[in-house]
């Protein structure tokens, strides 16, 4: 009479038949036969071994395989970001209203005068025009309509997707456009600080502090690249971060390559948008499937 198998036998230590050797290849892994092999671990080696003394795939990178998540903490998450813009937005918007002599100042018009000269100096059509553009694309009749248009993309992305609160992002993108007047205009009325030129203000202006243009360029395209990056493969999250980057930095810069504003302007609307950012990046927009979609009919 045949014994049945004892299911706390041990698992045989040969191959299955007709295995293919592990020397040919590139990662040490044996090729997995039928639906379940669990025979050994990727490097051969037994579970007990050291941390420590597991170099796995990855040269000089002891620890398991693949490497854990997490092992290297994103720098942008980290506390310190938040309270660095916010030390830097204080120090500037203290140096602009007490408009009195301090190294800010003194850079800011260092600055304006730096470039003033280089502008002169190199007398060049291309960098103008280029400087003019980028500065347009900070306009509320530009980066408004494709903030709300990346809001509408990534709710249709993400409903395709199922997510469960995939009409999420249109009142968050409808929200930040309205938020950025409210952050800028009352900041501009109080501070009152005069343009490049000096010229005083007039009756019916706000003020050149902070950059208008700069903010909106920095929060519009920046929420509209968190919105469409939440159904986005990882390349493409790095390909709308670099976007949204190059978008806010260079719509400051132009501004202070055409003169339009002090470079304590835009640097102020920097910190101001990257605060907003690094809020809305943190709060928990729910990525949670519905129910019809987690479980598909067979």
């Amino acid at each position: 009479m045949d014994s049945e198998p004892q299911p706390w036998a041990e698992p045989s230590a040969a191959s299955p038949q007709g295995a293919a050797p592990r020397e040919g290849r590139e990662d040490n892994q044996a090729v997995p036969y039928g639906a379940v092999h669990t025979e050994s671990r990727s490097t051969g080696r037994p579970a007990h071994t050291p941390r420590d003394a597991r170099n796995g795939d990855h040269q000089g990178r002891p620890g398991a395989l693949p490497p854990a998540p997490g092992r290297l903490p994103r720098v942008l998450a980290r506390p310190a970001v938040p309270a660095v813009l916010a030390l830097v937005l204080l120090l500037v918007s203290w140096q602009v209203a007490v408009d009195g002599p301090g190294p800010l100042l003194e850079l800011d018009h260092w600055v304006r005068h730096a470039v003033r000269e280089t502008r002169h100096a190199l007398h060049s059509a291309l960098l103008n025009h280029l400087g003019k553009a980028f500065s347009d694309l900070g306009g509320g009749s530009v980066a408004v309509p494709v903030l709300l248009l990346g809001g509408a993309v990534a709710a249709r992305r993400e409903f395709r997707a199922g997510f469960a609160r995939w009409w999420l992002p249109v009142p968050v993108a409808v929200l930040t456009a309205g938020l950025i007047p409210l952050l800028v205009v009352p900041a501009k009325a109080w501070f009152a600080r005069p343009g490049p030129f000096g010229l005083p203000l007039a009756a019916d202006q706000w003020g050149w502090y902070p950059s208008g243009h700069t903010a909106t360029a920095t929060l519009g395209y920046g929420v509209a690249a968190l919105l469409l990056a939440r159904t986005a493969a990882p390349r493409g999250r790095r390909a709308l971060a670099a976007l949204a980057t190059l978008l806010a930095v260079g719509v400051g810069l132009g501004l202070v390559w055409s003169d339009y504003h002090w470079l304590l302007d835009v640097v102020a609307s920097w910190c101001l948008g990257g605060l907003v950012l690094w809020t809305l990046a943190r709060w928990p927009l729910t990525g949670r499937l519905s129910p019809r979609r987690r479980h598909p009919e067979r």
